[in-house]
């Protein structure tokens, strides 16, 4: 079995009016959380999604191990997905979607959602948390050709429950987890017990790391 993460992490952050990929987060940025999970997960493939703020991201954030797409049409409601579709190895049984602003999601959650879907006989695997679906969600190689005629990323949503192929859902632990797309949101993040004294809530323009080297940290990989 050959499986491809795809973290999506080219969104703009008009509600914020800051790179929300570069908030503070856990002595790191939110999407370098989001990232280490990933790896953690022992993808065969890694890609990840950057919009117009890439040039900002890739100088702030290591991106080591991940090939990197650029999508700079997201912010205006182009799907990211589809240009990462090319990048996808051809021996690639599916992918995993993960959300580049969403670090509480775990590698247990990936590891549990590829248990339980990878393979040709569930072509469409989605996380059900106990408020609902949300991400990861998995993609079988036959998907490839629908998810090609997305208009933005979130029409993997409309895929789901429209698609002519089954949909298995798979335990998730707790609610989903967390997205920011406001600064409420950020602030309800940070302010969560598992992160509570590492990084307080900020407002703009504190958000953005201090622009320096990145520091790289060693990436233990584990299979899926």
């Amino acid at each position: 079995m050959f499986v491809t993460g795809l973290v999506l992490a080219a969104d703009g952050s008009p509600r914020l009016g800051v790179p929300k990929q570069l908030l503070a987060y856990q002595g790191g940025t939110l999407l370098e959380a989001s990232l280490e999970t990933a790896r953690e997960c022992g993808f065969d493939q890694l890609i990840v999604t950057l919009g117009t703020a890439s040039e900002q991201v890739r100088e702030r954030v290591d991106l080591d191990g991940a090939r990197v797409i650029e999508s700079p049409h997201a912010d205006t409601g182009s799907s990211s997905i589809v240009p990462a579709l090319d990048a996808v190895d051809r021996r690639t049984d599916g992918i995993v979607v993960m959300l580049g602003d969403q670090p509480g999601v775990t590698s247990a959650t990936v590891w549990s959602l590829v248990a339980e879907v990878a393979g040709p006989s569930t072509p469409i695997g989605v996380s059900r948390y106990d408020n609902g679906r949300g991400n990861p969600c998995w993609f079988g190689r036959e998907l490839f050709g629908e998810l090609r005629q997305l208009r933005n990323d979130q029409d993997i949503w409309a895929v789901i429950a429209a698609s002519r192929h089954p949909v298995t859902d798979v335990d998730a632990v707790g609610n989903i987890p967390l997205r920011v797309e406001s600064w409420d949101d950020y602030q309800s993040l940070v302010a969560q017990p598992h992160t509570r004294g590492l990084d307080p809530p900020i407002v703009p323009p504190a958000a953005l790391p201090t622009r320096g080297r990145i520091t790289r940290r060693p990436h233990h990989r584990r299979r899926v």
